[in-house]
């Protein structure tokens, strides 16, 4: 066992305008960028501490500090995943681990992992909440792109998706309700969805209240968000849902998104992997696990006002996968 030194700091970073949802608006990303040092080699992995679970700066900062002494004394990945529950601070470390052993070998994360190498992919853009000529607005700016994601979840959302779709004709559509529909509402916002040609909707309902999903008709497949984290969510959304999103910030890290993607496949879901507004060194293991997604949706660089060096290559829709100068 190889004692490890780590250094946490947090980062803000400014978003370009602002980024709206449901639950509300932000005109920055906070991250913590953690890093190990073992005397030779330096590992790092970013995370982004998510109100919605309960979790702050601050208390993401104190885990951190709280574990430092056990990865001075050897603490591994692997041990890692019971030394910490699911969720940002474990997803940092995690990251950071798989960065450090990909630099002790010479060898990439994708090998070490035993995946294929990774291909550019396709990724989401995100239209943010808005008035429905906002939100056509910024679909027609973006109207060139492959596949936009729609941000939804207030009164009047059949007139907001009637409009992107009129702004953004060719482009595919998903939407995220980020849990703000009822199931009194559920049928209308569905159809008017359906009308407009979406072909995923996320989270609808909130989690831990979508039993209504169970018993409804899904003229479109629906895909878990808040209500899952990691394999222990999964048996509860199995009639409920098509689809998950899995995102690194609340799975705890790549080591357990790689086995929730697994289970999650054996189980007949559709992957779907996502991101906070974050920087590159956030997607970067992320680009690895959406390689077997239906869809990816992980822009969270092109919705800052500038990115860190040697971030992802974002080519239109396309992003590219990591250098080792970023990550992995």
């Amino acid at each position: 066992m190889i004692p490890l030194s780590l250094t946490a700091r947090i980062e803000q970073w400014p978003i370009a305008g602002a980024f709206t949802i449901s639950r509300g608006a932000k005109t920055e990303a906070v991250v913590i960028v953690a890093q190990f040092n073992d005397g030779r080699y330096s590992g790092r992995g970013e995370c982004v501490p998510y109100a919605r679970y309960d979790e702050t700066v601050t208390d993401v900062m104190a885990a951190l500090a709280a574990i430092r002494g056990r990865l001075a004394q050897g603490l591994d990945r692997a041990g890692l995943q019971q030394a910490m529950p699911p969720g940002a601070a474990r997803n940092a470390l995690d990251c950071a681990f798989w960065d450090l052993e990909a630099k002790r070998a010479g060898r990439s994360v994708h090998e070490l992992a035993g995946l294929s190498a990774p291909r550019p992919l396709t990724t989401a853009y995100t239209i943010s909440l808005g008035t429905p000529e906002a939100m056509a607005e910024a679909a027609k700016a973006a109207a060139g792109r492959t596949l936009l994601k729609i941000k939804l979840g207030a009164a009047g959302d059949a007139e907001r998706i009637r409009a992107v779709r009129q702004a953004a004709p060719r482009s595919e559509l998903i939407v995220d309700a980020n849990e703000a529909w009822t199931a009194n509402n559920l049928a209308a916002n569905l159809a008017a969805c359906a009308e407009a040609g979406v072909t995923m909707i996320e989270q609808p309902l909130p989690a831990g209240r979508d039993h209504a999903l169970a018993t409804s008709p899904r003229p479109i497949p629906i895909c878990a968000d808040e209500s899952v984290h990691d394999r222990a969510s999964l048996a509860a959304l199995v009639d409920r849902y098509d689809a998950v999103n899995i995102k690194l910030d609340k799975t705890g890290g790549l080591t357990e998104a790689l086995a929730l993607a697994a289970e999650a496949q054996r189980l007949g879901f559709d992957i779907m992997v996502g991101c906070m507004v974050a920087t590159s060194l956030a997607m970067a293991p992320a680009v690895l696990l959406a390689q077997q997604a239906r869809v990816v949706d992980l822009d969270g660089p092109l919705l800052l006002a500038k990115d860190r060096p040697d971030g992802l290559r974002y080519d239109g829709s396309l992003v590219h996968p990591p250098t080792t100068a970023l990550w992995g």
